[in-house]
């Protein structure tokens, strides 16, 4: 008996358990290749680029399929430590990796995610800016740039103003590897706050910035995934923890309502991406004392898997010629919410919108010719693991490889200057308006 187990234990993948400590690029590197070596079946590390000090922006992959996507699987992904001394969600995200794989096989709920979702964890997008702070800092440090001294939370472009910076190394390596994937769900962590901040962070008056807010056409989604990650962290849901600190009714806000920013990832992420982002501040203190992680974990573990699972809202599948082919570029979106950038199917003709329970008219539009309507009803209770699977065949015959080849992407400008009223969903509500008044009357 106990050879056998002594067996059983050599064919189990071994890796050192991770200790709660701040782990530098080296020690994090080591543990990163640790586990894709050792849980080569569910896993995949490459670098996506390097930093300007030449550090490597690592990205694990978790999934069934982790070296490439397979249709129906949606992409997630998480990035932190954007800011270098923002910490709690560089190690937060380590210590989410380990969770996971250890936990495949094992925990019903991690190993249907694993199996449904490719989940993609970037635990530092600045790694110059983490090795460049001395120690543990509450306020503001050096490190909060990257190298070359740009905060990279204000190097992306921009879709209300121009925003003429020098891109950065990592800016780029992002734009680039959002480029590779067809990303629906992502969160960027951050630190110095305790709230889930959701798009827009700049607006105009189109978009409600003359009440204070800046709405997307999704607007009641961001809210919900905002209030998904908030209501299972207590002290985030509380929404007055931080002292000196705006308080936040039930920890979450929109970013321009907190405060207007330009260039920022995660309107990048909605409008050129067809990612759905949302912001989330961890930490009061932007770069806590070590021995404090493990309160930071036991936070937000639960929120950081229930996040990930609402990748799997809304309706999802693919748009086929009338020969049975796929579709790519093809405008796939609701009525009455157009994006700026509309939303198109990719190589393999596959759509995801994320939406919530409720009756949709989705619009199906392919350059020069007359979209096609299909109406789904999003039920209230969602398939484990999986959005409403609706594929649409485009009833048009002929030739659609020209025009799908050369249709053109998304222009980086400033878009919503040119539309001032672009889509009803972002009009400021007369609730809205009122409430607005009634906290300008509090101050």
């Amino acid at each position: 008996m106990d050879f056998a187990l002594l067996w059983l234990g050599l064919l189990l993948p071994l890796v050192a358990a991770l200790d709660f400590g701040y782990h530098h690029q080296e020690e994090m590197e080591a543990f990163l290749k640790d586990v894709a070596q050792n849980y080569s079946s569910i896993t995949h590390l490459h670098s996506i680029g390097k930093s300007v000090k030449g550090r490597h922006l690592w990205v694990l992959v978790v999934g069934r399929s982790p070296k490439e996507h397979r249709i129906g699987i949606p992409e997630f992904k998480y990035v932190a430590n954007m800011h270098g001394d923002e910490t709690v969600g560089r190690e937060l995200l380590l210590h989410l990796i380990d969770y996971l794989v250890t936990n495949d096989g094992k925990d019903p709920e991690i190993t249907n995610l694993i199996n449904s979702t490719r989940i993609h964890i970037m635990p530092t997008m600045n790694p110059d800016g983490f090795e460049a702070v001395r120690k543990p800092d509450c306020f503001y440090t050096n490190g909060r740039e990257n190298n070359n001294f740009y905060d990279l939370n204000r190097n992306f472009p921009d879709a209300f103003e121009f925003n003429n910076v020098s891109r950065q190394p990592e800016t780029v390596a992002i734009m680039e590897w959002l480029k590779t994937e067809t990303f629906v769900l992502s969160a960027n962590l951050h630190g110095g706050a305790l709230v889930a901040s959701y798009p827009f962070d700049n607006g105009v008056a189109a978009t409600g910035s003359s009440y204070s807010r800046s709405l997307t056409p999704d607007d009641d989604v961001f809210e919900y995934l905002a209030n998904t990650y908030a209501s299972r962290n207590l002290n985030m849901r509380k929404g007055d923890q931080c002292k000196n600190k705006m308080n936040f009714p039930n920890g979450v806000t929109n970013g321009y309502s907190w405060y207007p920013l330009k260039g920022g990832m995660q309107d990048y992420n909605y409008i050129w991406a067809q990612c759905f982002e949302i912001t989330l501040e961890l930490s009061c203190c932007k770069y806590p004392r070590e021995e404090k992680l493990p309160f930071f974990w036991d936070s937000n573990k639960a929120s950081l898997i229930e996040y990930i699972k609402q990748v799997h809202l809304g309706v999802k599948g693919q748009v086929f010629d009338y020969k049975g082919n796929p579709l790519p570029n093809v405008i796939v979106e609701v009525q009455d919410r157009r994006h700026i950038c509309p939303y198109k199917t990719n190589k393999f003709g596959e759509y995801y919108l994320l939406l919530l329970p409720g009756s949709y008219t989705l619009n199906v539009t392919v350059p020069g010719h007359e979209p096609h309507l299909t109406k789904v009803i999003i039920p209230k209770k969602s398939q484990d693991f999986s959005a409403l699977k609706k594929d649409i065949l485009f009833p048009l015959r002929g030739k659609l490889d020209s025009i799908l080849v050369s249709n053109p992407p998304c222009p980086m400008i400033p878009l919503y200057s040119t539309l001032p009223s672009h889509s009803a969903a972002t009009k400021p509500s007369l609730f809205l308006f009122l409430v607005t008044l009634f906290h300008i009357l509090l101050k």
